[in-house]
């Protein structure tokens, strides 16, 4: 009877790979299914219930422990063959779906999120969600470049991501930082442990028209281990291990999140020249405003340019008459990032902070720029003193 078991279609395709770097639970649970592909479903059962032993809230596994019960008696078709409300077995299959994938299927340690493109030095590290596979990783910065850390499953918003308006149960796609933390003293038993406010709307989103607030990395409800992987309202959402793990990594107001529905992964020479190409981009521009040749530097400039209420025409007569007031102008450049938007090729956001001096006036800022590539050639879109 036991060798009748068909608890996935998707755990027949398990390889499950020698350093998978995923989280503890999503480790345990690998244990598992490994042995339910080789239908081994004594050995099975005794992992889920060491899993269980540590994680007793972890419904994922007492779904997939009352499957390994019920196929004493007769065989499976799939999972969530035990008796239980079918709206919480689909949810739970879904989760089981996303976990096996990243078991199954890993991200090549070896590619890179062309999202990345540059990530200023005292950057330590970078949170990216990927929300077409449930998953956040963690890169470490170095001298040696950007590497993969750490893995953790993820829950997004029930009606997925883009968030658009307030109360769209949708998790906003972009750049964001972390802006805080709050400890679980000041947060309602939904939140879990703590959490991580991100400074949504940004720049970007407030431009086009989005709105809503309190989208926050945080855990879950003391009474379940995690989430389905489109529950929130929101929110990202993590396992109260997970994010306690997370938090090793995060420096408030300084940590870049970037969301997207799917990261696009590249070898490290792919992202070397998509992120050379911008570097040109930004350096000829800053050429040109030394220039003084107000003419070449409004090149740079997308018709569509705002820099907070100001518009391209305004922006373009301030910098003429700036411009020729001036003997010399030199512009340096220093802690540069460069971030592909998420599900846009031809968008850069670009922080840096800036330096300016002159014939007659100073000045130190730090800027955040968002260039469009338009026909081939990059221009700056959108620019905010931050």
């Amino acid at each position: 009877m036991l060798a009748s078991l068909r608890l996935l279609p998707l755990i027949g395709l398990l390889a499950l790979p020698a350093q998978a770097d995923i989280g503890e639970a999503d480790r345990l649970f690998s244990s598992s299914v490994q042995e339910l592909r080789q239908n081994r479903l004594d050995h099975a059962l005794h992992s889920i219930n060491s899993l269980l032993e540590r994680h007793p809230n972890f419904r994922l596994a007492q779904l997939v422990k009352g499957d390994l019960l019920l196929a004493r008696a007769r065989p499976l078709s799939t999972l969530g063959n035990a008796p239980g409300a079918r709206e919480q077995q689909d949810e739970l299959r879904e989760e089981a779906k996303a976990r096996i994938q990243a078991i199954s299927n890993p991200v090549d340690a070896s590619l890179v999120p062309e999202e990345l493109l540059h990530v200023e030095t005292d950057t330590r590290h970078v949170i990216a969600v990927d929300a077409s596979r449930a998953r956040l990783y963690v890169f470490e910065n170095s001298a040696n470049g950007i590497r993969r850390i750490a893995d953790f499953y993820v829950t997004v918003g029930k009606f997925g991501i883009g968030k658009n308006r307030e109360g769209d149960k949708r998790t906003p796609v972009g750049l964001y930082t972390i802006t805080s933390f709050k400890p679980d003293s000041e947060l309602e038993e939904l939140y879990g442990i703590g959490a991580y406010p991100l400074n949504y709307p940004n720049e970007w989103d407030k431009r086009n028209g989005r709105n809503g607030h309190g989208i926050w990395l945080h855990g879950v409800p003391r009474n379940t281990y995690a989430r389905p992987p489109k529950a929130s309202d929101g929110c990202v959402v993590l396992s109260n291990d997970d994010l306690k793990n997370l938090g090793r990594y995060i420096r408030t107001g300084q940590t870049p999140v970037i969301i997207a529905p799917s990261l696009t992964w590249v070898d490290v020479d792919s992202l070397s020249t998509a992120r050379d190409e911008l570097q040109l981009a930004i350096d000829n521009w800053r050429k040109d405003w030394e220039s003084r040749d107000t003419a070449s530097l409004l090149e740079h400039y997308s018709p569509d340019f705002q820099a907070g209420a100001q518009r391209f025409q305004a922006f373009a007569e301030s910098k003429r008459r700036v411009n020729a007031s001036k003997n010399w102008i030199k512009v340096d450049i220093q802690r540069l990032s460069i971030y592909r938007q998420p599900g846009d090729k031809d968008m850069a956001i670009v922080t840096f902070d800036q330096d300016y001096k002159s014939s007659n006036l100073n000045d130190k800022s730090r800027k955040r720029q968002y260039w469009q590539r338009d026909n081939g050639r990059w221009r700056i879109i959108q620019e905010t003193i931050l």
